[in-house]
């Protein structure tokens, strides 16, 4: 299904067309029925002489309403320009027309309306040629012009073979896996509850479907859906949508809200755009100046902050981040309008590049203004790169969402960017898009950043086995999971050594000077003069110092049983041993057996034992020990 809009100034005549069309008054508030003009939206539809049923969104024209007509207007597949054959272009007329430019709505009719209010021929082609000098260079710039009259009928079976031909060309709304109504209306009905309406984008709802409200991140069910008054169980991308919500609220929601299954939206505050700042817009645009935001369905304040300008002068294009005072739903590829507060006024409009940036750019960042570049130029590679490189590392599903590509071509695209190098897999998985997988520059930056750390550890600690896992890190400043994949990867390519809690580079090794290798040794002679009772701790780092004495352990040239107690990893092996044959020879062991065999002190033997225990080869029953049981 197709949605039209319509647009143009008030009294233009668009309701009364939109009614001799379909049947149906699209102003349904009394005050627009007495004041005979259209303040919020109205909607319609009619069946065109090939059977397709096409929706029907007619605006306000009066430029009070301008924030209502931009609710409507986003969504749509082709628009209606109506312009008064009585009047001619007027403000709102051309107002429309910018907006309709800026949102880049390229598919239209321009209607004249009101034809049986005419009587001069040379008035009419006056009208015509001034319409279509006003379309010039706009995205309408090659529209055809429809003469009509709503109220004889003249002109209105042209206007639907047009349309028909029109809309015959136009491809609809592509079905992304990833459902979003922004919502333009919602009321409640007794018996049924919450119903919200709008224009479904990106995705399919079914009946019983899981939702959630964002920005307000409520969770609800879809009981039911409908289509132009008809009950289906499943809507389609592109289709205008009525959804009677459970577990929501009406008075939870409010226009610009958004209906999304959990998980694939995320609300956003700050947005990377590529903007275009109208011809004839009243001031340059300086940093920093507060503006209003139409996105969607939605409205919102906030500033705009200039980037690689100083200022933007009329007619020129630049690119902004726009810091918006409360967050709204958005993707890569929408499309806003710019306008000033006080006095209102349309300045300009732009699309949405990155809807989810880090950070605060800094303004003049060389890196900053070439990837919005390639964002720009609309490369689906360039995009998805982009995007993964946005997250730093997410799974190829994850990714192709928040490039806005369709899933099925963006996840073959992920696969030959894998293939090339483009993409480095963090972390693989059976089901390819469950994988973990990073940009590949990004990939370089953290992979060098943390073999340079490890190795400037290393010089300022040559004694030290590795680096606490937790320091490593820290000094990276990576989320723990991330982190983990990211070992997980140097590890499995032979770049670090990973034991326990301490991270080393692979090629690093405890080299001792001559003076320590000295020391060592008439220490080590000692520990084999006195194998059982050998110099304690204490002894140890007086005579070699703390470092020195850590770096013997870390290499397994020391093993320590207790705190206070070493052993050369030749005594420990024989005294286990000894252990292991006597408890097979008479049952169990007891703590004075083992001193009295080895001729050595209680602090000795109990160190020992213990660290048998630990170890897992004894099992300690009161006074005796036992060899431990293996299942």
């Amino acid at each position: 299904m197709h949605i039209v809009g319509t647009a143009g100034h008030v009294d233009h005549g668009k309701s009364t067309l939109v009614t001799a069309l379909t049947g149906i008054n699209p102003d349904r508030l009394k005050e627009e029925r007495e004041r005979e003009m259209t303040i919020d939206l109205g909607f319609a539809s009619l069946t065109l002489p090939n059977g397709e049923k096409v929706g029907i969104i007619d605006v306000p024209g009066h430029r009070d309403f301008i924030g209502n007509m931009l609710a409507g207007i986003g969504g749509i597949d082709a628009v209606l320009l109506i312009i008064a054959a009585d009047e001619g272009v007027a403000a709102q007329t051309r107002e429309h027309l910018a907006i309709l430019d800026l949102l880049h709505i390229t598919r239209g009719l321009v209607v004249l309306t009101k034809l049986d209010l005419v009587s001069d021929p040379e008035w009419l082609e006056l009208v015509e040629l001034e319409a279509r000098e006003t379309l010039r260079g706009t995205s309408l710039d090659s529209a055809p012009i429809i003469k009509v009259s709503a109220r004889t009928g003249a002109g209105i079976p042209a206007l639907l073979e047009n349309l028909q031909t029109l809309l015959e060309n136009t491809a609809t709304k592509p079905d992304l896996g990833r459902p979003r109504l922004p919502i333009d209306r919602v009321f409640s009905l007794t018996g049924f509850g919450t119903v919200v309406t709008g224009t479904l984008l990106d995705g399919s709802f079914s009946v019983g479907d899981e939702v959630v409200s964002l920005p307000e991140g409520l969770n609800g069910r879809i009981r039911g859906l409908q289509t132009h008054n008809q009950k289906l169980q499943k809507a389609f991308p592109g289709s205008r949508t009525a959804l009677n919500l459970v577990g929501i609220e009406k008075s939870q929601l409010i226009r610009g809200s958004v209906i999304a299954r959990p998980g694939t939206y995320s609300p956003t505050a700050l947005l990377d755009v590529h903007f275009r700042y109208l011809p004839d817009a009243p001031f340059e645009l300086r940093h920093n100046t507060q503006v209003k935001i139409f996105i969607g369905s939605a409205e919102r304040a906030g500033n705009v902050r200039l980037l690689g300008k100083d200022i933007l002068k009329p007619g020129e294009q630049a690119f902004l981040q726009i810091k918006l005072d409360s967050p709204v739903v958005a993707a890569r590829g929408d499309r806003l309008i710019v306008r000033l507060p006080s006095p209102a006024e349309t300045l300009g409009g732009g699309i949405v590049l990155e809807p989810h940036p880090a950070r605060l750019h800094k303004r003049f960042e060389e890196t900053v203004l070439q990837n919005l570049e390639r964002l720009l130029s609309g490369k689906e590679a360039d995009v998805l790169l982009q995007s993964l490189k946005a997250l730093r590392a997410a799974t190829g599903e994850a990714a192709v969402a928040r490039a806005g590509l369709d899933a099925q071509a963006g996840l073959a695209l992920c696969a030959r960017l894998i293939a090339e190098g483009s993409i480095v897999t963090l972390q693989p998985e059976k089901e390819p898009v469950r994988s973990l997988l990073m940009e590949n520059e990004t990939w370089q930056q953290i992979r060098a950043s943390l073999l340079k750390t490890l190795s400037d550890f290393h010089a300022a600690n040559p004694l030290k086995p590795g680096m606490s896992r937790e320091s490593l890190r820290a000094a990276l400043k990576l989320p723990p999971q991330l982190f983990e994949a990211v070992l997980v990867k140097l590890s499995a390519v032979r770049e670090v050594s990973v034991r326990g809690a301490l991270i080393s580079l692979a090629s690093h090794e405890i080299r001792f000077t001559a003076d320590q290798r000295a020391q060592i040794s008439s220490l080590l002679q000692r520990f084999a003069e006195s194998p059982y009772s050998p110099p304690d701790a204490s002894e140890v780092s007086a005579l070699l110092g703390p470092e020195l004495m850590e770096a013997l352990i870390a290499a397994g040239d020391l093993v320590q049983a207790s705190g206070l107690v070493l052993f050369t990893p030749s005594a420990v092996q024989e005294m286990t041993a000894w252990v292991k044959a006597h408890i097979q020879a008479r049952g169990s062991l007891t703590l004075a057996e083992f001193r009295d065999h080895f001729g050595t002190s209680r602090k000795y033997a109990a160190a020992l034992l213990e660290f048998l225990d630990e170890m897992g080869v004894t099992l300690r029953k009161g006074d005796i020990r036992v060899l431990k049981q293996v299942k």
